[in-house]
């Protein structure tokens, strides 16, 4: 619908699938083998259990597998995770490619400019050890330094908005004033709570538990250090009249404070949660023409009301998950916001302390045809107003996707590695996917 053809459920399902080796195995939804394993979590713990029993108990679904036929509902997790070990795209596709010799990689190296003649891209120029090279291409050049570094990259390359690189006397190759715009990201808060039973990971946190649970991974890549311990979560509708979920859970055994920065200080589990599609775009410009420099990156989070009122929801609806008759043995009192925390007012105001990126940011080069002036790239992967020039990473999405990031943008790099081989798009017409039996209500 904005633009990006050829990139709707029956042209993008194929290539999750192509990327995937799941532990379950391939079914309609799953790919069986792909380079990128998928799993599910081994802990079985009981806390798990209790957050998926509650959300029943709430009336909201069980589904077992959000990333197939129902997304909405509550279920299991899954992990990119293969024998206890994250498993990267460098993991899937990086190291098993490294030894070809049409193929090399230079570490520690800022790429600071796209090489044009004319609107014709011929390769780069970048530092390393301090010195500046360029590279020049055969045929294309593809970028994929994500949402913030591509559109940044090609801002100083002369690719954006005529009148800001103007100003920093950076010469104009091509006008393309989207560059940058569009910036969506996901944020959540924690709601916490305290548990009654020494049942959480608070004490795998202790400095001789830690040593303790490191040489046992570092040993046999099992126990506490093999899994992300994100192991349930969910997705629902923030009210009736909502057509797909737009609030995301992540369940934790743990308490944690920021990002895990400072040391946890009690036995409590927590919920990470916020919307999915929130309304804000934020934008980023550069601060100078310098590489080095970072640029102005500005979210506009929570600038519009829906936002707001989408995100008190997830607080109320977490809230009501927790006071279930499932966490009745392990609830202690609420820590985050707190009991002091009721009406609308304390809740936003604690919101607006305590929301974080939840680190998706995307759609700063957005795809688009050709006629949308605020589109960078077409549905090619093609960026707009140039030759051999490409953009491959989250930055191209329209909109940012309803869920994580890091699958959907494995799925674009697969697709586009057809569209760049001339390849016809993988296609699978009429697969089932799951809407509500009302909207009518919210559950």
């Amino acid at each position: 619908r904005e633009g990006a053809l050829g990139w709707d459920y029956e042209h993008c399902l194929p290539y999750f699938k192509k990327a995937q080796t799941h532990e379950l195995g391939p079914d309609q939804y799953r790919g069986g083998n792909g380079p990128l394993h998928v799993s599910r979590g081994k802990t079985n713990h009981p806390l798990h259990h209790a957050f998926l029993e509650a959300a029943q108990q709430a009336g909201y679904p069980f589904t077992d597998d959000m990333n197939g036929y129902q997304q909405e509902g509550f279920g299991w997790m899954d992990m990119t995770i293969h024998q206890g070990q994250r498993w990267s795209t460098a993991s899937a596709y990086l190291r098993p490619a490294i030894s070809r010799p049409n193929f090399s990689v230079a570490e520690k190296t800022l790429v600071i400019k796209i090489l044009f003649q004319g609107t014709k891209c011929i390769g780069v120029e970048y530092v390393k050890n301090g010195q500046k090279k360029k590279v020049f291409a055969n045929k294309e050049v593809i970028l994929s330094g994500g949402a913030i570094n591509s559109p940044q990259l090609l801002m100083l390359s002369g690719i954006g908005n005529a009148d800001d690189l103007k100003k920093l006397e950076i010469p104009v190759v091509c006008h393309l004033p989207g560059v940058g715009q569009n910036l969506q990201d996901h944020l959540e808060v924690y709601v916490q709570q305290k548990c009654t039973k020494p049942i959480t990971l608070y004490s795998a946190q202790k400095p001789l538990n830690m040593v303790r649970i490191g040489l046992e991974w570092l040993w046999k890549f099992t126990g506490e250090g093999a899994t992300a311990h994100l192991e349930s979560g969910g997705f629902i509708r923030s009210e009736p009249g909502v057509p797909h979920p737009d609030i995301q859970f992540h369940f934790l055994p743990s308490q944690v404070i920021d990002h895990g920065r400072v040391a946890s200080t009690m036995e409590a589990y927590q919920v990470h949660v916020g919307p999915m599609r929130s309304t804000s775009v934020g934008w980023l410009k550069l601060k100078s023409s310098d590489p080095n420099e970072h640029p102005i990156i500005e979210p506009n989070y929570l600038s519009t009301e829906r936002d707001i009122w989408e995100f008190r929801q997830s607080v109320k609806l977490t809230r009501e998950i927790f006071a279930q008759k499932a966490f009745e043995k392990f609830r202690g009192p609420e820590i985050q916001p707190g009991n002091h925390v009721q009406s609308d007012k304390e809740i936003d105001a604690f919101i607006r302390q305590k929301a974080d990126s939840a680190y998706h940011p995307s759609c700063t080069c957005k795809m688009g045809q050709p006629s949308d002036s605020t589109a960078v790239v077409d549905p090619q992967t093609k960026v707009i107003g140039v030759e051999n020039l490409r953009v491959v990473d989250a930055s191209i999405m329209p909109s940012v996707v309803t869920g994580n990031l890091n699958a959907p943008t494995i799925m674009i790099a697969e697709k586009a590695a057809d569209i760049i081989k001339g390849l016809p798009s993988l296609q699978e017409k009429n697969v089932p996917v799951y809407k509500p039996k009302t909207l009518e209500t919210q559950r």
